[in-house]
């Protein structure tokens, strides 16, 4: 029977010793429930196995080898242990995972999850870890997939190197271990799983983070008059056998490219639904049902189960109206504080009439 190697570590986040196995690369503390990235003895750096590893038991390599042709990496964090920790987004992707799984007939073998409450390390959202789920969604794919891309956890603005934002800002993706590791700009988020994606394939991200407008870095991004669309009752149109009310103009797709950088697909539909425009903050909050959850995976969810043959229009519409009464409800009126989804895209289509299909 082989013997197992151990060595001491401490839980950065209330100090516990622990005695881990040395071949652990995190430790999810008993006492706290902190995740502690640990480092490598080789180099000082976080030492993982390549993603192509085969390992057998409890450390098997995620994502699975499950690959069909529908399939989609659910990503939560917390930051257990940080000041600025998150309640939600563990409720958000189990959320997800259940709306995909139940409604739009996703197999749960093909659905990949990563938040820290994952037993598998290989499953704990660290930087390593995201960047090869990412891969894994993409690898393969071809025409009639259907791929999706689901974040809950914190977004950051830094500075664009590059040249290719007309903000002057990327955005980017906090993992796990962001304080270490760093964070995952939209450019690396865009070339791994929109650039690739072939013609007839399909690919939606909902993310449900701050600054998000475009956290895909999307060539195309729907602009809604807020105003308009509060007060959307002064035009009717049918579509699908749903008559629905809107104001005539009231939306229009603003360029995002640039001429040095190209931001598309090869050929597939990429489509990100995102929680706020890239200046605004999202809400973690308790204010629809009581429980922590994401004010956009929220609305997102719920305006699914309750509508059928939904336009992209309608859907958008539907989330922004369910935010705007839940911030009213607590006291969040002034336009500063207000938090607005946002629709970017590949290719510009009418959302009035495209129906909403994953």
């Amino acid at each position: 029977m082989a013997t197992r190697n151990f060595r001491k570590e401490i839980c950065r986040h209330c100090g516990l010793k622990l005695l881990v196995p040395f071949e652990e690369r995190t430790i999810h503390c008993p006492s706290c429930g902190g995740i502690t990235i640990l480092q490598s003895r080789f180099n000082g750096n976080v030492h993982y196995l390549p993603i192509n590893t085969q390992v057998t038991g409890s450390n098997q390599v995620s994502p699975s080898l499950a690959h069909g042709k529908k399939r989609a990496v659910l990503c939560g964090i917390t930051y257990k242990g940080h000041q600025k920790s998150l309640k939600g987004s563990v409720n958000d992707v189990l959320i997800m995972r259940e709306l995909l799984i139940k409604r739009l007939g996703f197999p749960s073998s093909s659905v990949l999850l990563l938040t820290e409450e994952e037993r598998d390390p290989y499953r704990i959202p660290t930087k390593h870890n995201i960047r090869a789920s990412l891969r894994w969604l993409i690898k393969g794919c071809r025409s009639g997939d259907s791929l999706v891309f689901y974040y809950s956890g914190h977004g950051s603005r830094v500075r664009d190197r590059d040249g290719d934002e007309i903000d002057g800002y990327d955005e980017s993706l906090l993992p796990v271990d962001y304080e270490t590791e760093g964070r995952i700009l939209d450019d690396e988020i865009n070339a791994t799983i929109v650039r690739p994606l072939p013609h007839g394939a399909t690919l939606h991200a909902i993310i449900d983070t701050c600054f998000s407008g475009t956290f895909l870095d999307l060539p195309h991004v729907c602009s809604i008059n807020r105003l308009e669309c509060q007060n959307f009752n002064h035009f009717t149109i049918k579509t699908c056998n749903r008559t629905h009310h809107f104001r005539e103009g009231y939306y229009k797709w603003d360029d995002h490219r640039v001429s040095h950088a190209y931001k598309g697909s090869s050929g597939g539909f990429a489509i990100c639904i995102s929680a706020c425009k890239d200046h605004q903050n999202s809400a973690d909050t308790t204010a629809f049902s009581g429980t922590a959850t994401g004010a956009l995976t929220y609305s997102f969810v719920k305006t699914l189960e309750q509508e059928t043959e939904l336009t992209y229009g309608r859907l958008l519409i539907a989330m922004i109206e369910r935010i705007r009464k839940a911030q009213e409800q607590v006291g969040l009126k002034e336009s500063h504080e207000s938090q607005e989804p946002q629709l970017s895209t590949t290719q510009m289509f009418d959302i009035h009439s495209k129906l909403f299909t994953i």
